[in-house]
């Protein structure tokens, strides 16, 4: 494990400088209480550079959502992304039954992640991704659990540079943060527009 720790310092040291300026935003942004916030080892051969952090919204020790983030880099471009940055996500949380039958349901989540990066006056392009909700019913020896569904955002876009090639990483986490809490079903810390609605929080305690 030192050895791996070792290696991703040296693999940091060596990069460009554009992409040492993204990652130091993402380490120093400030982000909500409810936030839990650390780095994870980032996925491999996706891009020249990449860096992970992992994310979890807890409110009176439960997990109301969690998801990932990787910030990805190719000095020399990439034609699909339109840039030489890309932001990857995966955000998940569980739903009140009654919510996860709501036909509109996936456009609404859709919505709240383009809306979180509007909301916080970002310009990004190349957005795309899917929305999936799933269900689980419980038989025989676990009939006795209540049936569980839950819903899964997975979204890229590209984040718009700015001085210096380098794009407001900080700004795009807290976008991100804000559709994590708004999936969790926590207000906003400020008040929005009251057409904006959250899901409704989760009744017991879920496992990390």
């Amino acid at each position: 494990m030192d050895d791996a720790k070792e290696g991703d310092r040296d693999a940091m040291e060596t990069a460009p400088l554009p992409f040492r300026a993204a990652v130091d935003a993402l380490r120093a942004a400030r982000l909500r209480p409810e936030i839990e916030i650390d780095p994870t080892r980032p996925p491999q051969r996706l891009a020249p550079y990449a860096y992970a952090l992992e994310a979890a919204v807890v409110a009176d020790d439960e997990d109301l959502a969690d998801g990932r983030l990787v910030l990805l880099h190719d000095p020399e471009g990439h034609d699909a992304w339109q840039g030489s940055f890309r932001l990857v996500t995966l955000v998940r949380a569980e739903l009140e039954p009654e919510m996860a039958a709501d036909p509109l349901l996936p456009e609404v989540c859709w919505s709240w992640l383009t809306g979180a990066l509007q909301a916080r006056g970002l310009s990004y392009g190349e957005a795309s991704g899917t929305v999936t909700r799933a269900s689980s019913h419980y038989f025989g020896g676990l009939a006795e659990r209540p049936a569980a569904s839950q819903i899964e955002i997975r979204a890229s876009w590209t984040p718009r540079e700015g001085l210096g090639g380098v794009p407001d990483t900080a700004m795009h986490l807290a976008a991100w943060c804000d559709l994590l809490c708004q999936i969790a079903g926590l207000p906003p810390v400020t008040p929005g527009d009251p057409s904006v609605v959250s899901l409704p929080q989760r009744r017991g305690p879920q496992p990390r």
